[in-house]
C-alpha cells in the first residue's frame, strides 16, 4: 500500500497532486462499478470510435449513437457495430444508455443537446471528454438537469493515440473532472471509465480549468505556436538560400524525428545535454528570447480563452453552413505550400521500419 500511495502522488515544491492509477484503481475494479450500465458514445467521430472499441474490447457493455446516413456510421459499422444491436441513431443510443457519452464535435453538441437533454433521465450519467459545452454554457447552451452526474474524462491525445496506445498495452495520460454528483457516485462513475477507456493515469482537474488548458495549448505550443514558428523559420531560410529540402531537414524533420522524442524520453535537460556544445550554447541563450517575445501572445491568448471570446469565435465559425468547405480551402494552402511539399517528399526518404 505505500508504493501505491507513492505512485499516486506527485509534488512540485509545494504543491502535490493526487494521480489515479491502474495500480489502485484496477480493471476488474472499474468493470464492478460500470457492470450495470449501457454505455452509449454519441459521435463516432474523433474520440468516438477510440473510446468505443477501447471500451468494448476491456469488456464493457457499449453501445453507439451515429446519425445515419453518414461516414461515421458506415466506419462504426466497419469496426464491427451491429445496426439494431449495438448501433443506432442518436435518438435511440440516448433511450437505451445509463452513460450517455457526448463525443460530439463542439458544434455538434450545441446541434444535438435538446436531443440529448430530454433524453436523460434521473440516476444518468452524462459524459465529456472536453469541458467546452458545460464551461461556456451560456453560448452553447448545454446546461445538464438535475438529477444528472456529469462527468469528464479528457485524454490527453487523439483519439487515433488513444486506439494506438491501448493496442501496444500501453495507457495514454488523462484528466478528469466532476460537474455535478447528483448520485454521490459520479466520481467512481468518472474514473470508471477513464480506466475502461485505456487511461493509466489520471489527473484531477476541473471542467472549467480542462477547457482553458487545452484552447490554450491547441492553439498555443501543441499546434498554433508550433506551425506559426515553423513557417516563419522555413521562410527565413528560404530566404537566405537554403534549399527546400536543406530548409524543412533543419525545421521540421530534425524536430520531429530526433529531438522531441529525446524531450518526451527524459526532459529538456537532458536533450540539451546530449546535443553538442555548440547546440547547448546557443539553445540556452537564446530561449530567453523567444520565451520573452512570445510570453505578451500567451497572456493575450489565456485572457481571450477565459473571457469567453475565442470560444465564441469558434462557434460562430463551426455553425457556418460552408464550415467544411472553407476547412478544407485552408488546409489545402498549407498543404500545397513549398514547406510541407518539402516535408512530403523528405518523409518517403525515412527509413522503413
Amino acid at each position: 500500500m505505500e508504493n501505491k500511495e507513492k505512485m499516486a502522488k506527485l509534488k512540485f515544491g509545494d504543491v502535490e497532486e493526487t494521480v489515479v492509477t491502474r495500480e489502485e484503481f484496477s480493471l476488474d475494479k472499474a468493470r464492478e462499478i460500470l457492470k450495470d450500465e449501457t454505455i452509449a458514445i454519441i459521435g463516432y467521430g474523433v474520440q468516438g470510435p477510440a473510446q468505443a472499441l477501447n471500451l468494448r474490447d476491456n469488456g464493457f457493455n457499449v453501445i453507439v449513437g451515429q446519425r445515419k446516413p453518414s461516414p461515421s456510421w458506415d466506419k462504426a459499422v466497419e469496426d464491427g457495430f451491429k445496426e439494431g444491436e449495438d448501433l443506432f441513431t442518436i435518438e435511440d443510443a440516448c433511450d437505451k444508455g445509463t452513460f450517455i457519452c457526448n463525443l460530439l464535435s463542439d458544434a455538434g453538441q450545441i446541434a444535438a443537446w435538446p436531443t440529448i437533454k430530454e433524453r436523460l433521465q434521473p440516476g444518468n450519467a452524462l459524459y465529456f471528454s472536453h469541458g467546452f459545452g458545460c464551461t461556456y454554457k451560456d453560448k452553447t447552451g448545454i446546461i445538464p438537469p438535475e438529477g444528472v452526474d456529469v462527468v469528464l474524462v479528457a485524454p490527453k491525445g487523439s483519439g487515433t493515440s488513444v486506439r494506438r496506445l491501448f493496442e501496444a498495452g500501453r495507457g495514454i495520460n488523462s484528466s478528469y473532472a466532476i460537474f455535478q454528483d447528483a448520485t454521490g457516485n459520479a466520481k467512481d462513475r468518472a474514473i470508471a471509465y477513464g480506466i475502461g477507456v485505456g487511461s493509466g493515469y489520471l489527473f484531477e482537474t476541473t471542467f472549467e480549468k480542462e477547457v482553458f488548458s487545452d484552447l490554450v495549448g491547441e492553439r498555443g505550443v501543441l499546434m498554433g505556436a508550433l506551425a506559426g514558428m515553423i513557417e516563419a523559420q522555413y521562410a527565413e531560410l528560404r530566404k537566405r538560400g537554403h534549399s527546400p529540402s536543406e530548409a524543412f531537414n533543419e525545421t521540421v524533420e530534425e524536430l520531429t524525428q530526433s529531438l522531441v522524442p529525446l524531450v518526451g524520453e527524459n526532459g529538456m535537460d537532458w536533450m540539451y545535454a546530449n546535443c553538442s556544445t555548440t547546440a547547448q550554447r546557443g539553445a540556452l541563450d537564446w530561449r530567453h528570447k523567444f520565451r520573452d517575445a512570445v510570453a505578451p501572445v500567451f497572456t493575450d491568448l489565456y485572457d481571450q480563452v477565459k473571457s469567453g471570446e475565442e470560444a465564441q469565435v469558434t462557434i460562430d465559425a463551426n455553425s457556418k453552413p460552408d464550415y467544411r468547405v472553407k476547412l478544407e480551402e485552408e488546409l489545402k494552402e498549407i498543404r500545397e505550400s513549398e514547406l510541407w511539399q518539402a516535408g512530403s517528399q523528405v518523409r518517403k526518404l525515412r527509413p522503413s521500419t
